[in-house]
């Protein structure tokens, strides 16, 4: 028989819609129920009449609009909607859970020792107000409070709005109490809270610690300091899609018109690998590690730049973080050399020229005492272990 031919909606400049096709790849493959013409420009999006000038058995999209969902009902299409907005009527719809979104950028912080948070959102995307709501719920929870500085999001971001935003944002952290976490509803919100921080003469992440959400790869490592996420499922959401999709095809209906996606977890990057620390001097050595530790710094350099002397110092960090500087710099040099080797192919003497060490032998044993694992073994590993669909969480550790 003839496979029904299914459109697939999916602009792929987006990082989560590339995740969520390859969810439905992952299904396709394992299961072979239909063919798949992808819309990778979102054409679809613009002009409901493209999808009238095939005969297609059904419509998997990430862009859907209310144009389109009317046209998929009257020409009696299935169609499973990925688009993070309120449903359509008569349409299932899979997106994240965003209020576990929120929940878990709480317990981010708190497991940091934070005592002070805040959320910057946009209070006219669905969305947004879900994940500030489980932020502000798992804060008072635990029985703390939460600043909130909500704004209407006008649906594209423009250099002069987001100049406006930085201008506001700086002037709601210099009233915040020190040091603060503080979650932004997607990673271009969080982006707009570290430029104001720098605008403001704040420091990130020891005075103000800064978490997105989404997990655009790009957009957060772009970011100065490199932005820690939290990453939605999106390969889950493609999967459970196209599971929907042969069952609707099959005349099965859905048990629920809606279905929630759990997130992953936080991915970790410098914007809150930090613990809440109100010693300027110790924020100060943190600060400077963080920028430095892979330019084979000593612990001479960071007291000279805290202004503390050593013995001052060693008590500070061992009370506010529990550990010594030249722990804290090791920490941060382990951290890069396992991304290098994770994310790159670059020989071992090129990673130890990265991360500040003059001799590779003396990285490698270094990292085998502090991993248990020597750098090619856990290379190896973390490939093997690579599991399709999405960034493994990380603690910053």
């Amino acid at each position: 028989m003839k496979k029904p031919h299914v459109l697939l909606i999916f602009q792929t400049r987006f990082e989560e819609s590339m995740a969520m096709l390859k969810g439905i790849a992952h299904f396709e493959r394992t299961h072979h129920v239909w063919t798949a013409f992808h819309d990778d420009q979102g054409i679809s999006e613009g002009d409901p009449q493209w999808i009238r000038g095939k005969k297609w058995q059904g419509v998997i999209s990430r862009h859907t609009t209310p144009e389109m969902a009317e046209a998929c009902v009257e020409l009696g299409i299935p169609l499973v909607d990925l688009n993070d907005v309120e449903p359509y009527p008569g349409v299932p719809k899979i997106r994240p859970d965003n209020v576990s979104i929120g929940h878990l950028g709480a317990e981010h912080f708190i497991e940091r020792g934070y005592q002070k948070f805040g959320f910057a959102g946009f209070f006219n995307n669905l969305w947004s107000c879900e994940r500030r709501d489980g932020f502000v719920e798992a804060v008072r929870l635990s029985s703390r409070e939460c600043s909130v500085f909500d704004v209407e999001y006008p649906g594209d971001s423009t250099p002069f709005w987001e100049e406006e935003q930085i201008s506001k944002l700086a002037v709601w952290l210099k009233g915040l109490p020190k040091p603060i976490g503080v979650m932004a509803c997607v990673d271009l919100r969080a982006q707009q809270v570290i430029s104001a921080a720098h605008a403001a003469g704040i420091l990130v992440p020891e005075e103000v610690a800064v978490l997105g959400a989404n997990n655009d790869t790009i957009r957060c490592e772009l970011a100065d300091p490199a932005l820690s996420s939290v990453a939605p499922n999106a390969f889950q959401s493609g999967y459970r899609a196209a599971a929907l999709m042969r069952d609707l095809l099959s005349g099965r209906q859905p048990k629920a018109m809606e279905q929630r996606v759990e997130p992953v977890g936080v991915v970790t990057r410098h914007s809150t690998d930090v613990l809440a620390v109100e010693d300027r001097n110790v924020a100060a050595a943190l600060s400077f590690i963080r920028e430095q530790a892979c330019h084979g710094i000593t612990v001479e350099q960071v007291l000279q730049h805290a202004h503390a002397s050593r013995s001052q110092m060693e008590r500070k960090f061992r009370e506010h973080i529990g550990r010594s500087p030249q722990s804290e710099i090791r920490r941060v040099q382990l951290r890069k050399i396992r991304q290098l080797l994770l994310e790159t192919d670059f020989p071992l003497k090129r990673i130890a020229e990265l991360t500040g060490f003059e001799h590779m032998e003396y990285m490698c044993v270094l990292f085998k005492r502090m991993t248990g694992s020597s750098p090619g073994s856990y290379r190896v590993k973390m490939q093997d272990k690579a599991v399709v669909g999405g960034p493994e969480p990380t603690n910053g550790s």
